[in-house]
């Protein structure tokens, strides 16, 4: 595949990468401030569907077509833009699977005919907490990736 593809194709996967979280982030903090427990029900489940159905295939492919094109363009593992890009990557990731865990035991909770609510914030709580630095994580990344450089004189 030739570097114009494999950038099409990685820049895509980034915008439904970042497009969906920020989506679904919204649309759950929503339907826990709303207080209706069935929209919160229903949006909780797809929140999860959305993740295995568009987030999961984008963090595949983000790495696959970037060590590509890193392959492709000749460029250095050593230049710093490259390395931080690729440890926040990892961090993101870090944060990004304990929150499908929190999601779907959030969504069974929900789904029970007794919900636990004070159980449902806390996990709530650690989803917006993990979620949160995720979001700029991902926000340093396209930095990075579009200038090429590291931003603060990191």
């Amino acid at each position: 595949m030739d570097y114009p593809t494999l950038k099409l194709i990685h820049i895509l996967s980034s915008t439904i990468l970042f497009g969906t979280g920020l989506g679904t982030a919204f649309y759950m903090w929503r339907a826990q401030l709303s207080g209706d427990l069935n929209t919160f029900r229903i949006v909780a489940k797809n929140v999860v569907l959305a993740d295995w159905v568009f987030t999961t295939p984008a963090v595949i492919i983000q790495p696959l077509t970037g060590l590509a094109m890193i392959y492709l363009a000749g460029f250095s593992w050593l230049q710093p833009w490259l390395l931080w890009s690729i440890a926040l990557f990892v961090v993101v990731g870090a944060c990004w699977l304990p929150v499908v865990f929190i999601q779907i035991k959030v969504a069974r909770l929900l789904a029970g005919d007794k919900v636990d609510m004070a159980r449902v914030r806390r996990l709530m709580f650690c989803w917006y907490s993990l979620g949160f630095p995720a979001f700029l994580g991902v926000i340093l990344i396209f930095y990075m990736m579009v200038s090429k450089s590291v931003p603060f004189g990191i």
